[in-house]
């Protein structure tokens, strides 16, 4: 309407203290269309300014490691769907997730997939992509699945060496790396010796060893340790990428450190409870110890403070929640009765909301981590590996306005029933004090939550195609004359 002004920009920030992986500055931040548009001062008019002076403004978070509304076959349920997970995500300043999506028998990945979207699609308040996990890499999967795939923005897939019914064997591992070499795509592996777990843990359980403190023991650090050298000697074999996650021991992160050091292309991740839990934990009265079971299990205060050092000298390059959320009651952990052996205790420990704040907290707090490394390890690296960067994971130009303004002084004390949003019923950070919280969160230039209250709706975030991941090898054929496949200094051809 003629003699009406109309703003510059649909949101402007002043006054707060701006971080990147790389650097710190202060500058104003103006959005439009959902992208942020302009970093300096005196931008112009808003239809809406939010005074940041003593806040820090971060990129939001990217969650690249979680299980939301993960379907199970006859075993305990997913407690988070699309809904209450991302809920809890972006109260925890988190702006983007990564699940997986989940083969079930007679499904083809195009069919999981499509599931897994038309669930998130109606529910997420947070952006999301997706990784796969594969199974069963048969030659249909690697040879005609995958690639059609990767091709609509699917980069990533996950392989296990350990649990029954999802456990790779080499040669299966071989042909997973192959194919994620010639596709430009990224491996994830869950690197346990299953044979070492399966062979302890009936040890354990014919002698009367049935107490949940007893899965740490049939977790060795050993079986960790193991198979994450010999994860990498496979992926050194084929000069491909892989990235090790939920590092939890000195074994498996000085492994990662000497293949890096080396000049292999490995990448490590490690999550909220190696650095806050411990196996005593597990050890709890009654079965309360399931709450705190997962796989690798928590170990000590030795191997916290030697994933404290990976994390500051770039060792991980990732911090993850890997949520994987399961009732305290007869659908998750208890589903096999109250005094269920450890072998029966389902394996997962939540942790979207307060994975962000918990190493705010107790890394750039106590200065274990400075203010960019923050950045780095909760959004800028997970952005870059998975092919979301710089659309996401960062605050510059051109890039999506994903960003959490923090109180840095603000203290909480953890209680599940006043302050986490997610629908598992408890968190293992029961009573701990956190300093340090998102107090407004902007998806994509939207204010989502503000002064603890929800603004956005569900089903207001939207499906992220990745790139191919910038940690991949170039897509293309495996090159037979590298270092690892010489013979004798005679190639193979």
């Amino acid at each position: 309407m003629k003699g009406v002004r109309v703003a510059d920009f649909d949101l402007i920030l002043t006054g707060g203290t701006c971080a990147t992986a790389s650097e710190t500055f202060r500058a104003d931040i103006a959005v439009r269309d959902g992208k942020i548009v302009a970093l300096g001062a005196e931008l112009g008019t808003a239809d809406r300014t939010i005074d940041c002076k003593g806040k820090l403004i971060l990129p939001g978070g990217v969650d690249s490691h979680c299980h939301l509304d993960q379907e199970s076959d006859g075993g305990p349920q997913c407690a988070d769907d699309f809904e209450t997970g991302t809920r809890s995500a972006i109260f925890g300043g988190t702006t983007t997730v990564m699940p997986f999506a989940m083969q079930r028998d007679g499904q083809t990945l195009r069919e999981v997939v499509d599931a897994y979207r038309g669930r998130a699609e109606p529910r997420a308040y947070t952006d999301y992509a997706f990784h796969l996990i594969l199974n069963d890499p048969n030659p249909a999967v690697l040879g005609q699945e995958l690639p059609a795939l990767v091709e609509d923005g699917i980069t990533s897939f996950k392989v296990y060496m350990t649990y029954e019914g999802y456990k790779l064997d080499d040669y299966q591992m071989l042909n997973v790396l192959a194919s994620a070499r010639r596709l430009g795509a990224l491996t994830m592996i869950h690197a346990e010796n299953d044979d070492m777990i399966r062979w302890l843990s009936e040890r354990l359980l014919d002698g009367g060893n049935r107490d949940v403190k007893y899965h740490a023991v049939a977790h060795a650090r050993i079986a960790e340790g193991e198979a994450t050298r010999r994860a990498i000697d496979l992926s050194s074999l084929l000069d491909t990428p892989v990235l090790i996650v939920h590092v939890s021991d000195e074994g498996a992160t000085k492994a990662i450190r000497d293949a890096q050091s080396a000049g292999l292309k490995v990448f490590g991740e490690t999550c909220p409870q190696y650095l806050f839990l411990t196996a005593a934990d597990l050890d709890r009265q009654g079965m309360e110890g399931a709450k705190f079971c997962c796989s690798p299990p928590p170990r000590d205060a030795s191997a916290q403070e030697t994933l404290w050092r990976g994390l500051a000298n770039g060792t991980f390059q990732v911090f993850s929640s890997d949520h994987s959320p399961y009732r305290f009651d007869e659908t998750g952990k208890l589903m096999h009765g109250p005094d269920a052996a450890f072998t029966d205790v389902a394996n997962g420990i939540p942790g979207l909301e307060l994975r962000l704040p918990l190493l705010f907290s107790e890394g750039v707090r106590k200065g274990r981590i400075d203010l960019q490394r923050f950045v780095q390890l909760t959004s800028t690296e997970a952005a870059k590996i998975y092919g979301l960067f710089p659309r996401k994971g960062t605050l510059a130009i051109g890039a999506d306005a994903d960003i959490a303004i923090w109180d840095p002084e603000k203290t909480v004390a953890v209680e599940w029933e006043t302050m986490i949003h997610d629908d598992v019923g408890y968190t293992p950070y029961e009573g701990r004090e956190i300093t340090g919280w998102p107090v407004t969160v902007i998806r994509r230039g939207e204010v989502a939550v503000e002064g603890g209250v929800l603004k956005a709706a569900a089903g207001s975030g939207a499906f992220l195609p990745c790139e191919r991941s910038q940690a991949a090898a170039p897509a293309g054929e495996l090159p037979l004359e590298t270092d690892a496949l010489r013979n004798g200094g005679a190639e193979i051809v």
